[in-house]
């Protein structure tokens, strides 16, 4: 971008005259910044498309600067890709979304960012950006994933507060999906322990689901946690998209505890991406008689290790 596009971005996004007069160090981070969010809106653009795409340019500069026939001789772009990359109605829709950040407190980690989280960069398809409210920092310590069902039972419910409470207390941050019934619990305990947790949304960060639990995410903001997404502001919470959030809670995390579970539920396709990312799988046992257990008791029996108290996780990470 050059000095005079950028200051126009500039001018757009603050409003103020003298954001046009500020030091080369600030415009380079609030350019990389534009740079990011407006990567986060091309879709469907992993982890390999865009290295290649920055081997081929050489720079997010080059890239955004580059043509619609300059994008179409790259190899393995494509014509709807290259149509994508050069649609200018994107990078005023990037402008927009910085400026909603600023006002919102939202920032955003690139993943060749010191404050991207390491466990996270080295699974199979990380995600390239992640919008954030609250501390970068705790993305880094050492994080415990509690999951399970919506449909919650008062068991599990007292289950997923108490372990998360708990292991808070031990010195982890908890990582959940901010879902109803287990997720909610288990943030609820660790806020309970005065302690970190990490939601995990399957929507932009301009919008809360359940809506039901804004009071929640505000507890989570004061209790020094924070709220990520991989996706950018305006996606609408969509069930597509929670399979690949699950990707991001395990990825997160040490270990995946796992409170109640159906035999076919988002729960089982997180443990499916904890397997696969080398995390280890706790499980709590369940009635056999309950549908919420069919899941967990399966795990169990396939070789997941089964706790009943959360000393028994704590063990495993001294």
């Amino acid at each position: 971008m050059s000095y005079r596009k950028l200051s126009m971005a500039l001018y757009f996004c603050e409003n103020r005259w003298y954001t046009l007069f500020v030091g080369q160090k600030w415009r380079t981070k609030i350019e990389e910044k534009i740079y990011k969010i407006w990567i986060s809106l091309i879709k469907n653009l992993g982890i390999k498309k865009y290295q290649s795409l920055i081997q081929e340019f050489g720079s997010m500069q080059n890239l955004w600067n580059a043509s619609k026939e300059d994008l179409r001789k790259a190899d393995g772009i494509g014509e709807k890709l290259s149509e994508i990359i050069s649609n200018k109605d994107i990078k005023k829709d990037t402008l927009r979304h910085l400026e909603y950040m600023k006002k919102h407190n939202i920032d955003i980690i690139g993943i060749e960012d010191k404050e991207y989280p390491t466990l996270l960069k080295n699974i199979y398809n990380p995600p390239l950006n992640l919008y954030i409210i609250g501390r970068k920092d705790i993305l880094n310590e050492a994080n415990i994933a509690v999951v399970g069902c919506r449909e919650a039972s008062e068991y599990g419910k007292f289950v997923a507060k108490d372990f998360a409470y708990n292991l808070s207390k031990s010195g982890f941050n908890i990582v959940s999906g901010l879902a109803r019934g287990i997720d909610s619990y288990a943030h609820i305990g660790t806020i309970n322990a005065r302690g970190k947790t990490i939601a995990v949304l399957g929507n932009g960060l301009d919008a809360i689901y359940p809506q039901e639990n804004i009071k929640l995410v505000q507890d989570i903001l004061n209790n020094h946690g924070c709220i990520i997404s991989e996706y950018p502001l305006g996606t609408k919470p969509d069930r597509a998209n929670f399979p690949a959030r699950n990707r991001i809670i395990s990825g997160l995390s040490n270990g995946v505890l796992v409170v109640e579970a159906k035999p076919k539920s988002g729960t089982m396709i997180t443990v499916d991406f904890a397997l696969e990312q080398g995390r280890d799988v706790f499980v709590i046992p369940g009635n056999i008689d309950s549908v919420n257990s069919l899941g967990t008791n399966e795990l169990i029996r396939q070789g997941a290790k089964l706790v009943t108290n959360y000393e028994e996780i704590v063990e495993e990470y001294i």
